[in-house]
């Protein structure tokens, strides 16, 4: 299986309607937030190290992640609106598309954020290297120092 890393810049992918229909369906609604927020103008992953990625699996959007300002950590990114279709999970999409994220993160701040939002996600991020952190909402934090674990090679197309 292929993977492609796309930079998100001026629209949102068509595909993107699929992808919130599919986490709608399992209780998830932050791809409506993705969706309406871009749509209002409120975030569209521009300021200063923030950024957003789909992954694809050939014309297929995959997952899609993104990065913001932390507003309540000086200096720290969060993690945002990061998910993966669930008949593309356990294939290594979400692993490639963190640690591009991750990657980036290595030239604008030191701490990345994330709210796991359940046990799945949260061992996810773990094997990513964050620790758990209850501070402000976020559960758990990456320090990214000199090192990110290391995944399949991926290029960030964009």
């Amino acid at each position: 299986m292929t993977v492609d890393i796309h930079v998100i810049r001026d629209r949102l992918p068509r595909e993107i309607a699929d992808l919130e229909s599919e986490a709608r369906q399992e209780g998830h609604f932050h791809i409506t937030r993705l969706i309406d927020e871009w749509s209002a103008g409120e975030l569209r992953f521009e300021r200063d190290g923030e950024r957003l990625l789909g992954a694809y699996v050939g014309e297929a959007l995959a997952g899609i992640g993104g990065l913001t300002i932390e507003p309540a950590l000086s200096g720290a990114l969060r993690m945002r609106r990061f998910y993966i279709r669930p008949d593309m999970r356990r294939h290594g999409i979400g692993r490639m598309l963190a640690l591009a994220l991750l990657d980036h993160v290595r030239d604008f701040r030191g701490i990345v954020t994330v709210h796991a939002g359940n046990a799945d996600a949260a061992k996810f991020w773990e094997a990513l290297g964050f620790q758990r952190y209850g501070r402000d909402g976020d559960t758990h934090y990456l320090e990214i120092l000199t090192h990110i674990p290391s995944g399949r090679p991926h290029d960030v197309s964009g």
